[in-house]
């Protein structure tokens, strides 16, 4: 494989404004209150008065050994070589709900048309290593995109992780 997509999230910047979920839903013709294909999380810790709270915008992680791939049966998700990308055919898919239980994020979701999940925006038109729609509409740059080696080179001396699981997701949260 050539390269590796994958997002960047700084947790300090986020804001949970939720502009790159309903980027998300615009772009993709997604109906409100149905599927995520990106979704904001709130993390809380500590206990009063010394609380705090962490947003993390959270969708799927393009692993580098995607579980989900691996599982299905009719051979509808695959991993595109020349960008890392993990798509899904829903022609193909046959909705036997293997890859939301074989994913250790639980992203897969269902439609009457089958599986759904983020595709970098591919599937709309997006060019592949071109900025997805959540990424630009972002207004606190809190989440980016591009290959990992860039991605960790932008992160630099910052405290990042590069989230761990045996299906090598690629993404990397500070």
């Amino acid at each position: 494989m050539a390269k590796q997509y994958g997002f960047y999230m700084d947790t300090e910047r986020c804001i949970k404004c939720w502009a790159c979920e309903v980027a998300c839903k615009q772009w993709n013709g997604i109906e409100a209150g149905t599927i995520a294909r990106r979704k904001v999380h709130e993390v809380e810790s500590g206990t009063f008065p010394n609380v705090t709270r962490t947003f993390v915008s959270m969708s799927c992680m393009h692993c580098g050994e995607p579980a989900c791939a691996k599982v299905c049966p009719a051979g509808a998700i695959t991993k595109r070589g020349e960008d890392g990308i993990v798509v899904v055919d829903k022609e193909k898919c046959i909705g036997c709900h293997y890859c939301f239980f074989a994913c250790p994020f639980g992203v897969p979701q269902y439609t009457d048309a089958g599986m759904d999940k983020c595709d970098c925006c591919i599937g709309n038109g997006v060019e592949p290593g071109d900025t997805p729609h959540c990424v630009a509409t972002c207004p606190t740059q809190a989440l980016q995109f591009g290959t990992m080696d860039e991605l960790a080179a932008k992160v630099g001396d910052k405290k990042a992780k590069q989230m761990a699981a045996d299906a090598k997701p690629s993404v990397v949260v500070s």
